[in-house]
């Protein structure tokens, strides 16, 4: 494989400096160092990458161990939310306040060239840097507990039984202000040596896609329930990326 998401030569020095309130810092710890043109730093690319995934993976370290762990994230401005349990080791250890790296990938196409050195992959990828935090302020774990909800299925807060006190108890949210991020995208096509363009091998490209399929209600529903506007998004064949980003901008609209 030629490239992997965010793996990374160097920039130079230049980019470190000339940022804006729409753009991240280059900083040494997030500017892109393999194939720099891929690299983006404006929060427009970022949002748009974070918002259209349902699943991140956090890596932190606990005790000199380093672990990884994937977990339903959101964001909100540039403030990034994720929960657990009041249990989990790394619900506690991070509510303790952690350097993490929370990271997000969508596999956009297989590439198969003629020599394995150019077989490749098409992706857009972010990894966002910052602390975190437990959200102890009443007002910000009842409107996380609306907000992780709302974010993905819009309204679906109010049409929901309201958690009880135990469940609010039982559940601990996490917070971290993005202080660093850099996206990067891959989305070319098959980039073969000029000679081995003459060698009789099949290549090609092969896009990916995570599709939405027909729902399937619950056997118990009750009778004559429809679909919830917020809802009519997630229409069979539509790609996920899209339908969640489409649901951001749904909230954040409404915000």
């Amino acid at each position: 494989m030629t490239d992997s998401p965010q793996t990374d030569s160097p920039q130079p020095d230049s980019a470190l400096a000339g940022t804006s309130g729409d753009r991240y810092p280059i900083t040494p710890r997030n500017r892109v160092r393999r194939k720099p043109d891929r690299g983006r730093f404006d929060k427009a690319t970022v949002y748009d990458i974070l918002d259209g995934a349902m699943v991140a993976h956090i890596a932190y370290v606990i005790d000199g161990q380093p672990y990884c762990t994937p977990t339903g994230l959101w964001r909100e401005g540039d403030r990034l939310y994720w929960h657990g349990s009041s249990a989990s080791r790394m619900i506690r250890a991070q509510a303790q306040g952690l350097p993490v790296c929370v990271t997000v990938t969508h596999l956009d196409a297989i590439v198969l060239a003629r020599s394995g050195f150019h077989h490749s992959v098409n992706y857009r990828s972010v990894m966002a840097y910052g602390t975190t935090r437990r959200v102890d302020d009443p007002a910000e774990k009842t409107a996380a507990l609306d907000g992780f909800i709302d974010r993905f299925f819009p309204g679906r807060s109010r049409e929901i039984r309201q958690a009880t006190a135990q469940e609010i108890k039982a559940t601990t949210f996490i917070a971290m202000d993005i202080e660093e991020a850099s996206g990067k995208i891959r989305s070319t096509h098959v980039s073969d040596d000029e000679a081995d363009y003459t060698l009789p091998v099949w290549a090609a490209r092969i896009p990916v896609t995570q599709v939405v399929g027909e729902a399937e209600p619950c056997p118990r529903q009750l009778p004559d329930i429809p679909v919830p506007p917020g809802m009519q998004i997630y229409r069979p064949g539509r790609r996920l990326d899209e339908v969640l980003q489409e649901a951001a901008r749904m909230v954040y609209a409404e915000g």
